[in-house]
């Protein structure tokens, strides 16, 4: 392990870039698909629009549809980290807030985060990507919560709350895409605001 790896804990250059690619390629799929659909886009447009060779975007994604994770899976590692801090003794206003303070570093990407949202409505395989991404991610809030709890692995009570922070969410996010007009523009805090009130309404089936 490298002296810089060591201090900073941060991933080795080369993976960084490979996660700046990634997201390149979602950002500019989210783009095209959005003007041509799914079906009007082919490989090749996304590869170029995002500067790379279309063998490089094989190499990084199995399928047209799944170029557009990589928008889905900062927020819910962003989520995953906010548990695993989250400590015993503080209720959900604390989660909240680490979660405000934390979100900063993907406020560039929310406006592909809510184009993409709401071509799941429309566009099946883009759907099931978006579900997909939430069905993995369960688990592993599941993994924060038995942490926070001090369990060696999640128990049922831990399952259930990671599936209802999973499922409020979800829903945030899909309430404040459906019924917004991406043409008005993103207010400021308003994302903030319905995930705020998912995760309270959540937080009301269980304890601190």
């Amino acid at each position: 392990m490298s002296h810089e790896q060591k201090r900073t804990g941060r991933p080795p250059l080369t993976e960084r870039r490979k996660a700046e690619t990634r997201l390149e390629v979602a950002r500019a799929a989210v783009r095209l698909f959005l003007a041509n659909g799914v079906a009007g886009t082919s490989a090749d447009e996304i590869a170029e629009a995002a500067g790379i060779s279309s063998r490089t975007l094989w190499r990084y994604f199995p399928t047209k549809d799944r170029c557009v994770l990589p928008l889905l899976t900062g927020g819910i590692e962003l989520t995953a980290q906010c548990l695993r801090s989250w400590r015993g003794d503080q209720g959900v206003a604390e989660l909240l807030e680490v979660m405000r303070q934390r979100a900063d570093g993907f406020v560039s990407d929310r406006t592909s985060l809510l184009n993409l949202v709401r071509l799941t409505r429309i566009e099946p395989g883009l759907r099931a990507v978006w579900l997909e991404a939430h069905r993995e991610a369960e688990p592993v809030f599941a993994e924060a919560l038995a942490q926070r709890a001090g369990l060696p692995c999640p128990d049922l009570a831990t399952t259930v709350h990671a599936a209802m922070i999973n499922a409020a969410l979800r829903a945030a996010v899909e309430h404040h895409a459906f019924n917004t007009d991406p043409a008005d523009g993103e207010q400021a805090g308003r994302l903030e605001a319905a995930v705020s009130q998912a995760l309270q309404v959540a937080a009301r089936g269980f304890s601190s």
